[in-house]
């Protein structure tokens, strides 16, 4: 793992390689703050982001997207609308966590610029196909997006590097004791993208919960400017729900991991591992099964995370943000 103290940017940035991604969001509090560090880490070329139901429903996710997007000077960004529901089940949204808005706590300006004529899985393979290099893919909501563009574009596969999710847990959920939200959202799109044969990194509950912002991590976005103003309003929202559910009021920043972990994936450790996607029993749907020992004797097909580097991820978040327009 690399550490920030000492590092000189300079000849970091003539040495790096950057990566084409492209987010699949549904903000949500931690994708808005996955999207800055996504357009303010110079490793990462963001080609587009594709919006989906899943915090808030399409709508308000899109504006969202658009809004944050907004905020940083990214109009250049295209941003395309795409599933409203799930796969098979009717929507479920998180409300209770982010508010009517999906970003309520934070006041952000109307957008200045509109969603693509093109939908999100339009988009998303128009990107994908014209990339001189592979596309990793970034999913941070609901995997409703990804599933179907796999289904309708098998073809485009070979031009997909990987894909980094946040989503799943080996142990406890955080929508219900076995599954996190957006696997529970939609099993059946998380089932066809572990199905895949695709290279996929899992980034779930286990590690995200290590990112936490208590008053340290707060205080130190403070420092950044308008952009750190608002991402620290972004982070400390539901601190008063965490300290009642949790007894702490230090909110992690899940959907941000994910991110991180493109831009130095020595910020996880992972081990590869079977994930199966639990869809029948109501008790356990939308389950990450993750066969940690291999006693199915199944082949691997995901990486999935362990541990957290907290210093390196919170240096990832500081210096991205801060290489953001003001």
């Amino acid at each position: 793992m690399f550490a920030f103290a000492g590092w000189h940017p300079f000849c970091y940035h003539q040495a790096m390689t950057v990566t084409p991604v492209l987010l699949d969001v549904d903000p949500g509090h931690d994708d808005a703050v996955a999207l800055m560090l996504a357009c303010g880490a110079p490793e990462l070329a963001v080609r587009a982001v594709t919006t989906v139901a899943g915090n808030v429903p399409l709508d308000k996710t899109t504006r969202n997207a658009l809004q944050v997007l907004s905020l940083i000077g990214r109009e250049d960004i295209p941003v395309g609308a795409g599933a409203e529901a799930p796969l098979a089940r009717a929507l479920r949204t998180a409300e209770d966590v982010h508010g009517e808005s999906g970003l309520d706590g934070v006041k952000l300006a109307e957008p200045t610029f509109s969603i693509d004529r093109r939908g999100a899985v339009e988009l998303m393979a128009d990107v994908v196909e014209a990339s001189a290099e592979p596309v990793t893919l970034i999913p941070t909501g609901p995997l409703t997006n990804i599933a179907t563009f796999l289904a309708e574009y098998p073809r485009l596969k070979e031009n997909i590097d990987r894909i980094v999710l946040m989503g799943g847990s080996i142990g406890p959920g955080n929508t219900t004791p076995a599954a996190e939200f957006n696997v529970y959202v939609d099993p059946e799109a998380a089932r066809v993208v572990f199905e895949s044969g695709l290279r996929i990194t899992m980034v779930g509950l286990d590690v995200t919960r290590q990112a936490t912002t208590g008053p340290k991590e707060v205080e130190r976005l403070r420092t950044l400017g308008r952009i750190g103003e608002v991402t620290a309003d972004l982070v400390t929202f539901s601190s008063d729900d965490y300290r009642k559910v949790f007894g702490s009021g230090d909110p992690p920043i899940h959907d941000a991991v994910a991110v991180a972990a493109v831009v130095e994936p020595a910020v996880l450790e992972t081990h590869p591992m079977r994930v199966e996607i639990e869809c029948e029993s109501e008790l356990t749907r939308g389950e990450t099964v993750c066969d940690l020992r291999g006693v199915w004797g199944k082949t691997p097909n995901a990486e999935v995370a362990l541990e957290l580097d907290r210093e390196t991820f919170f240096g990832i978040l500081y210096r991205s943000l801060g290489e953001l327009v003001d």
